[in-house]
């Protein structure tokens, strides 16, 4: 009888427990947004290994960069003006292996891409 007197008042103070509710209000410094704007500009400056896929005008470079956008999402895209034409490029890898890897895979769906080599930068 005990137990199941326990049980009972067991299981009606389960119904009439509630979970705490409550709001979280971060606040951070300004100069975090900053700092965030500084990290990137300074990665796109560093040297990548890229995968160029293409070649053209202005605007077959941007249908190239749709179609891209679309069979590698994810991945980030550029259309970088090299005079006389604009140039897609896709991926930013660390190492030369990591690029290839990625070019084999670019290239199933762009036969003409090539992996570029990072740009050397002077400080």
């Amino acid at each position: 009888m005990k137990t199941i007197s326990f049980t009972l008042i067991l299981a009606c103070s389960v119904f009439y427990c509630h979970g705490q509710q409550g709001n979280i209000n971060i606040q951070q410094d300004e100069k975090i947004t900053d700092l965030l704007g500084i990290y990137k500009s300074v990665n796109e400056s560093s040297s990548h290994y890229r995968i160029q896929v293409g070649f053209g005008s202005f605007q077959e470079a941007e249908t190239l960069k749709a179609n891209v956008d679309k069979d590698f999402p994810g991945w980030p895209t550029k259309i970088d003006f090299e005079s006389p034409s604009y140039r897609v490029r896709i991926g930013r890898f660390k190492t030369q292996l990591e690029g290839e890897r990625k070019l084999i895979e670019v290239r199933q769906k762009y036969p003409s891409a090539m992996l570029l080599k990072p740009e050397k930068t002077t400080n």
